[in-house]
């Protein structure tokens, strides 16, 4: 951790910070969907258990919005940014190695937010976000490079909700962005997503089992993702101090953060907000089509 007064202070993690190579995920989780099949279409709108895309309509018992932060099949319009609640990020990625997760909170680059430096694989990711949707971000990452010596290699942005959203709205269930499941001040959403959706998908094996129905599973998913609401808006109140906290109170912090006891209570009780523990057990091995073991 890095502020103007405070050149370095290691905090200590009591998980290990990792990252993951992004297809190889992905076909690993297509391995594991047996029936299941994917294709792809702009979607328009939706009338009820109706979704209009470009590719026609498609209708539906059961609706998952999981397309992120615009809430696409919600009720009334969609977020616009600058004018929504959420935050903003730039990264490039450069060819490099490091053994540290490193952050910057220095007005210089940013007032309301952050910069950030961490090592994937063979590239190095640094990036500059911040949580007023009407700064740019482009400038000071261009910045937090050259003052890391890299190169602007392989950009990527995004918006990134940070309010917590109601999970299921007029008979359609949401879960990640679309449901606000990112955490505020980290900007964390891909392990929420994972586990708001494993609780989703729990409840609606439960309907297609018959052990429940379609306004059961609403009820209890909602229920379910708005008793973590307190937990998000605790870490929203964080993240909007950033900003009123440069200087001292910020170096305090920084330091007082340097402290194992400390930093290890913290970062366990944020790992808490979503723990891993609740993918266990893991659902049974999904039906393999007939033909396909044929062909084996």
């Amino acid at each position: 951790m890095h502020t103007p007064k405070v050149e370095t202070a290691r905090w200590s993690l009591p998980f290990t910070f990792s990252t993951f190579d992004y297809p190889q995920l992905c076909e690993l989780l297509f391995e594991q969907t047996g029936l299941a099949e994917f294709d792809t279409a702009k979607v328009i709108s939706r009338t009820g258990q109706t979704v209009s895309t470009d590719r026609g309509d498609v209708t539906a018992p059961l609706i998952v919005d999981a397309l992120g932060w615009r809430r696409v099949l919600g009720v009334g319009d969609n977020f616009q940014p600058p004018e929504a609640p959420l935050s903003r990020g730039l990264e490039v990625h450069p060819k490099g190695t490091g053994d540290d997760l490193e952050l910057w909170i220095d007005p210089r680059y940013v007032d309301a937010g952050y910069g950030w430096a961490f090592p994937a694989c063979d590239e190095v990711r640094i990036g500059v976000g911040s949580f007023d949707p009407h700064d740019p971000v482009k400038q000071p990452t261009l910045r937090l490079v050259e003052d890391l010596a890299q190169q602007p290699d392989g950009y990527q942005g995004n918006w990134i909700p940070h309010r917590i959203r109601p999970a299921t709205e007029d008979g359609i269930f949401f879960a990640g962005d679309s449901a606000g499941h990112c955490i505020p001040l980290t900007a964390e959403g891909i392990r929420t997503a994972f586990y708001f959706g494993i609780a989703l998908g729990r409840e609606l094996r439960a309907v297609l089992d018959g052990r429940q129905d379609k306004w059961e599973a609403l009820s209890r998913y909602h229920s379910f993702s708005a008793s973590h609401k307190w937990k998000f808006e605790s870490m929203f109140a964080a993240q909007q101090s950033i900003r009123h906290l440069h200087g001292r109170p910020l170096d305090n912090v920084t330091r007082f953060f340097t402290r194992r006891r400390v930093s290890q209570w913290a970062f366990q009780s944020y790992l808490e907000i979503a723990p891993p523990s609740f993918a266990v057990p893991a659902p049974p091995a999904a039906a393999v089509p007939a033909a396909t073991e044929q062909a084996a």
